[in-house]
């Protein structure tokens, strides 16, 4: 089994490549900043409701694309929740991809917008659940999580 200096160096090295490869910006800094010994679970806890709430509007969105006659307005409304989510929490790729996504619908063009806003959600949904698992083991291990500045 790891060290807790090693799995520590992991999460650092790890948390850091989140943010280089844009999966991550600021905000997510400032939601870890919020936690204290007073809520430790903080971050799960509201990733978790995003992961929740983009799974929900996912759904609706693909519903609202299969319909015969396509509301731009109600699809436009639903990107644009899943983009305040994404950007709640920090999810840079995310909320990129709904950027665009938006321009699309503006334009009644969504051939292939639906599948990659799943796509990079579900690429952050893993790597957040990848670095829930690795604090996890820190904490089982008897250390504390290193703050990223």
């Amino acid at each position: 089994m790891a060290s807790v200096t090693q799995l520590q160096r992991q999460f650092i090295e790890y948390t850091t490549s989140l943010y280089n490869e844009g999966y991550l910006d600021d905000q997510f800094t400032q939601l870890q900043k919020l936690q204290d010994e007073s809520n430790p679970d903080f971050v799960v806890e509201v990733v978790s409701l995003f992961f929740e709430d983009s799974e929900k509007l996912l759904n609706n969105l693909a519903t609202a694309l299969q319909q015969k006659t396509v509301d731009y307005k109600q699809v436009d409304s639903h990107v644009h929740q899943f983009k305040g989510s994404s950007s709640s929490i920090g999810a840079q790729r995310v909320t990129n991809m709904c950027v665009h996504f938006r321009n699309f619908c503006e334009e009644k063009n969504l051939e292939g917008c639906l599948q990659q806003a799943k796509h990079e959600y579900i690429l952050v949904r893993n790597k957040l659940e990848a670095l829930f698992r690795l604090e996890q083991q820190i904490l089982q291990a008897g250390g504390s999580i290193p703050m990223m500045e």
